[in-house]
């Protein structure tokens, strides 16, 4: 958007400067009257427009600075904003790995526990299964 602008207003300037010339030249061309009086308004609106091409072009400078100012601005909150947001995320990262990890850690000790206590829970058939080729034949 500021680089329309800033074509804008030099297409502005352009414009300005050029249609000043041209009609001081015809002004002076039409004008009835000596030699010096024509040099001195050429002199005059030769002045003149210098001012006004000065304004202009100072008008044009503090145009731009605040476009860049602004831009620059919006530029930072954005960073702000996009940093604040990727350490949102990291935290919502980390909380979800550690829940994760803590959900991993309690399957893996409950299937300890129920491989422990199946063992624990049927101790008589692992004698009996050691015992049976041991027993006396007949």
């Amino acid at each position: 958007m500021a680089d329309k602008d800033d074509s804008d207003i030099g297409a502005f300037l352009s414009g300005f400067i050029i249609g000043g010339l041209v009609g001081a030249a015809v002004a002076l061309i039409l004008a009835p009257q000596s030699g010096t009086e024509t040099r001195e308004q050429i002199r005059q609106k030769g002045i003149e427009l210098k001012e006004q091409g000065e304004e202009a072009l100072t008008d044009a400078r503090t145009k731009a600075e605040a476009a860049a100012a602004d831009a620059r601005a919006r530029a930072e909150k954005m960073a702000a904003e996009a940093k604040s947001r990727a350490e949102d995320l990291s935290k919502q990262g980390r909380v979800v790995l550690t829940e994760q990890r803590t959900k991993l850690q309690d399957a893996i000790q409950a299937g300890r526990k129920a491989a422990g206590g199946q063992a624990h829970d049927h101790p008589h058939e692992h004698e009996e299964s050691e015992a049976a080729p041991s027993a006396p034949k007949a």
